[in-house]
């Protein structure tokens, strides 16, 4: 059977740096943080008070307030940046065979807003148990690619994939194989979260995940620095339409790129910390190149996990290292998580565009708030520190590493006719 290529045609986000694709990536070049004191709730008895929040979105722009207001924040992103996909893709509803597109949708968590609130109101009531109607479909992870296939008439496969913070990275992965097998000719892919509330701040600092950089949030996600303690929060929702390659010549749509591979793991080390030598992250990316039938040296631009926790920036550089060996120091490393803070299961989304708009501008993106040298990582790596760089980006790898060990990577390769 010949496999099918697969291209990306269309994009949308709502990300902390912007509610559109342009926004969110002429920040990213500027190097822009997105970090800054929590407006959603009063955080001043946490032990993190800043986080990454989305910066006025407005529903209402997308839906009508009725429908809103059935609809979590994770799932409002998600659609939103569907709607911008499919609008910049040129895909209009009645001009496509519905039977031939799909839905895969990442979310680590999906809709912790609505259940944290109904289960607040519950609590402070009289016991009787008074939940609305619309508390399970709008919390279940799966609703948000349920409310997109339905808006645009989508009958192809539809589901979610819950890998914590791979799930959009899986996402992708699976909408490209469904199209390289041909069982279907398009996807909206990509994946959403909203997790900056009391249970997810909260949860995470009991964790002792978060950077607790109260003085300074804006440079609080610092990856590869001494100094770095910890993540920051983020939400909001990346999409790409990938497209079968001959479908989306013939409706002469435009094409970033092409998804050449894909690659998934399991670390089967621990609940949330790392592999100590990165052996999960380092089998993920072998994976990816194999199945992208690539060599290391073919990559130029590695978009890293790079979380800015103590040991997952350590492990993920050895990982690198063990894949490429000195081809490694050639690279362009760079952690957009610096920037956006991390989207759980929405990053992969939102780093694959940063991936396929790196290779498509041949620019490489910044690691923003360097100040001080990690002496246990090689000085010989291409972190991107503080400024982007401008280079020949002829093929990028994405990584995302989830809690439960879930790795997952892909690549994104200039489309050449």
């Amino acid at each position: 059977m010949k496999l099918r290529r697969v291209v990306v045609t269309g994009l949308g986000a709502i990300t902390p740096l912007g509610n559109n694709v342009t926004d969110y990536w002429n920040n990213l070049l500027n190097g822009v943080s997105g970090a800054a004191p929590i407006t959603r709730f009063d955080a001043s008895k946490f032990k993190t008070q800043f986080a990454c929040e989305v910066k006025g979105f407005n529903p209402e722009e997308y839906f009508d307030r009725k429908e809103a207001r059935k609809l979590d924040p994770f799932s409002q992103y998600g659609l939103a940046s569907a709607m911008q996909a499919m609008k910049d893709a040129g895909l209009e509803k009645g001009k496509y065979d519905s039977d031939r597109g799909g839905v895969i949708w990442g979310s680590g968590i999906g809709g912790l807003q609505t259940f944290q609130d109904e289960c607040f109101n519950f609590a402070k009531g009289d016991g009787t148990p008074r939940f609305n109607p619309f508390f399970i479909p709008k919390m279940i992870a799966d609703i948000c690619s349920g409310h997109i296939s339905i808006m645009f008439g989508l009958r192809g496969p539809n589901f979610t994939t819950v890998s914590a913070c791979a799930s959009s990275t899986n996402s992708l992965i699976d909408a490209f194989n469904y199209i390289k097998l041909n069982k279907a000719d398009f996807f909206v892919a990509g994946g959403s979260e909203a997790a900056v509330c009391e249970a997810g701040v909260g949860g995470f600092n009991a964790m002792h995940a978060l950077s607790t950089r109260n003085d300074s949030p804006s440079t609080a996600s610092r990856p590869f620095d001494v100094d770095r303690d910890g993540f920051v929060l983020g939400e909001g929702a990346g999409c790409l339409i990938l497209e079968e390659l001959e479908h989306a010549l013939k409706r002469g749509a435009k094409i970033y790129g092409e998804i050449a591979g894909g690659g998934m793991s399991a670390d089967a080390n621990h609940i949330t910390a790392p592999h100590p030598e990165g052996l999960g992250a380092l089998n993920v990316m072998r994976s990816a190149l194999a199945d992208a039938g690539m060599t290391p040296d073919q990559i130029d631009y590695v978009n890293v996990h790079g979380t800015s926790t103590p040991l997952g920036d350590v492990s993920e550089t050895k990982a690198i290292l063990g894949v490429f060996g000195d081809h490694a120091f050639k690279l362009n490393i760079s952690s957009t998580k610096s920037m956006t803070g991390h989207l759980l299961g929405a990053a992969g989304a939102i780093e694959a565009i940063a991936s396929i708009l790196a290779v498509k501008n041949d620019i490489v993106p910044p690691t923003i708030n360097h100040f001080n040298v990690d002496p246990t990582l090689d000085s010989k790596f291409n972190f991107t520190f503080n400024k982007a760089q401008k280079r020949e980006v002829r093929a990028a790898l994405s990584n995302t590493f989830g809690f439960g060990g879930h790795n997952a990577s892909v690549i994104v390769k200039k489309y050449i006719a």
